[in-house]
């Protein structure tokens, strides 16, 4: 099954990021390719992501400040994390590429999952 899932977990909390904001752009060019919120499951659900996607390189963006703020968490005015982005490698667009992106206010993991 090819197409790349997100998954989002507050691990400081134990929750999953429900209502997280996230999107998905191809790099070259630059284009959108999904967006939302984080559902009740943890998983950003959106069609374009069962797709086959072309070999290149994606970038991922989670809103982790602007989700806690919403989630009632105390924040400094200025948060450590805020907007936060990486970018990855599709080289087989075969295989399923599993995003899971741990987080609290003040750290975050991110890698190819085995989903």
């Amino acid at each position: 099954m090819p197409g790349v899932s997100i998954h989002v977990v507050d691990v400081a909390r134990g929750v999953v990021g429900t209502g997280m904001r996230v999107e998905l752009y191809a790099t070259t060019p630059r284009r959108l390719v999904a967006s939302g919120a984080i559902g009740a499951k943890g998983l950003l659900e959106h069609e374009g992501l069962g797709a086959t996607f072309a070999a290149g390189t994606y970038e991922a963006v989670f809103h982790v400040a602007e989700w806690y703020r919403a989630q009632r968490v105390a924040l400094p005015q200025t948060p450590f994390l805020d907007v936060v982005s990486y970018r990855f490698g599709i080289g087989d667009p075969a295989q399923h590429y599993h995003l899971p992106f741990k987080c609290t206010p003040w750290g975050y993991s991110c890698f190819r999952g085995g989903a």
